[in-house]
């Protein structure tokens, strides 16, 4: 049917159906001019991305003098590394990101797309790709981590309504929180609105104070006890503390909650009163960099793959644990099949 077709039935201007057939394409509600809905697919991971620098030492750290490390540089960003991850299970995996018109951010979105659609993610003029620098241990565990990260205060409203298109047409939103707290309120509040199903990964203990009090429309939100802490302003100690945080930030609005505990797996609770502690399966550590957010990744491809919440909580430890015998961010080994196949060994 034409737009003069349209106008005529509706009893509008044709100028006046042109303007609400453009501003629909805008929102992703109708797919260009032959005006064909538009089906929900794949994951849309917002946030993040940057250049990992990892140095891990040979021995134990020796202040106020020079210790022999191991240096070594990878894509990173949690929604980056969440992304990477579900396209290596075999998820259509979408990122909105921002790197520098630099050969960092060009060698990082060269490296992501192998896995990820990268088509939504801009390079900012003259700006420098954020960099997360990470010192490790000898046993691959991190003692101290530097992030520059100004380059994602730059995003605002208007970048993200530009983008919604993409954005709506999503079977699931992931966002954490590196940009703005106007930002993230401005898309939680829409997916609510708009009925997309939603992840919600805070990064950090700092970064977390950017939520909003109220998240209604989270459909699951992911932390780890400092995240827990800082949000709820408490102290947890023990594994009552830990459901005890889960069920507030449930009371918040979230609808599934996740604490991860480290070697000791995680807690979730949920608004239909489920509630578990997972033990993950023991696993000889190389690296943690990065088992956050295969957990994440694992959680995702679960429930969208029709997983109740214990289940893909499982899936998410087992993502994880393949993760933690990696000395990769993002473990390359990571297919649907090596997750079947483990999955089975350890549950």
């Amino acid at each position: 049917m034409s737009q003069q077709e349209l106008a005529e039935k509706s009893g509008m201007s044709r100028s006046a159906v042109a303007g609400y057939i453009s501003n629909l394409i805008k929102e992703g509600r109708i797919l260009g001019r032959a005006y064909v809905l538009p089906g929900k697919k794949g994951v849309m991971c917002i946030g993040g991305a940057n250049i990992d620098r990892k140095l891990q030492l040979h021995a134990e750290l020796l202040p106020e003098t020079s210790n022999p490390a191991v240096s070594s540089q990878a894509s990173g960003g949690v929604a980056r590394n969440i992304a990477e991850n579900l396209g290596r299970l075999g998820l259509q995996s979408c990122l909105l990101t921002v790197v520098g018109d630099d050969t960092e951010g060009n060698w990082l979105l060269n490296q992501t797309k192998n896995h990820v659609d990268v088509s939504a993610s801009v390079s900012l003029f003259k700006r420098t790709t954020g960099t997360y620098s990470a010192i490790l241990n000898k046993r691959g565990e991190m003692m101290f981590a530097l992030a520059d990260m100004e380059l994602n205060e730059s995003v605002d409203i208007g970048f993200i309504e530009k983008k919604w298109g993409t954005v709506s047409s999503s079977e699931m939103v992931l966002l954490d929180t590196n940009f703005p707290a106007e930002v993230l309120s401005y898309i939680i509040k829409r997916c609510q609105s708009e009925g997309i199903p939603l992840t919600v990964v805070p990064v950090s203990a700092p970064k977390v104070k950017k939520l909003p009090p109220s998240l209604e429309g989270v459909t699951w939100f992911i932390c780890n006890k400092g995240e827990a802490e800082a949000y709820l302003g408490m102290t947890i100690d023990t594994e009552g503390d830990y459901f005890k945080a889960a069920k507030m930030i449930t009371q918040k609005g979230a609808e599934r909650v996740v604490i991860t505990r480290g070697d000791k797996g995680l807690v979730y609770y949920t608004v239909y009163k489920e509630a578990s502690a997972i033990l993950p399966p023991e696993v000889k550590v190389i690296d943690v960099t990065g088992a956050g957010d295969a957990l994440v990744a694992g959680i995702i491809y679960g429930y969208l793959k029709g997983s109740d919440t214990e289940g893909a909580c499982r899936i998410g430890i087992t993502c994880s644990s393949l993760t933690l015998q990696s000395s990769h961010t993002v473990s390359p080994s990571l297919t649907k099949g090596k997750l079947q196949q483990h999955f089975s060994l350890y549950y």
